[in-house]
């Protein structure tokens, strides 16, 4: 029995679907799985580990993202300028308040495969800090 491996022909750009999701209250973690698994087509039965075979994913409410346990305080992201001392820490808490939409996009980023076909899966990932996303005609699916 062969198996064969889908062409990147054979993911259409037509069979592309929308999908909604909304982050409040949902735990960052889990929720980045299931967006990450949709972004690279693992959802789907013509996946392809070399194709970009996923769906568009866009989230509301981002800011409003769950954090278990102390990791709101605790959990900290560094930021490197090239400069020698210019290591900058910043708490979860800190960039939910200066960049509610830096946190699920980072952990969909840490999720998704380190190579230059992460980079066109994460161009379909549509966050947005409000209930309200301007992606209306497209119809997508709430999740």
């Amino acid at each position: 029995m062969n198996s064969t491996l889908a062409k990147k022909e054979q993911h259409g750009a037509g069979t592309k679907k929308w999908y909604l999701f909304d982050a409040a209250e949902e735990i960052l973690g889990r929720m980045a799985v299931r967006i990450a698994n949709i972004l690279r087509g693992k959802d789907r039965a013509i996946y392809t580990p070399h194709v970009d075979a996923g769906n568009f994913v866009v989230v509301v409410n981002a800011d409003k993202v769950r954090l278990s346990g102390q990791k709101n305080q605790k959990k900290e992201y560094m930021f490197y300028t090239g400069y020698i001392g210019n290591e900058k820490y910043r708490s979860a808490a800190q960039m939910r308040q200066r960049q509610g939409h830096f946190l699920v996009e980072q952990a969909v980023r840490g999720m998704m495969p380190k190579n230059r076909l992460a980079a066109a899966m994460m161009k379909k990932l549509k966050v947005y800090v409000g209930p309200e996303h301007p992606h209306g005609a497209q119809n997508p699916e709430k999740l």
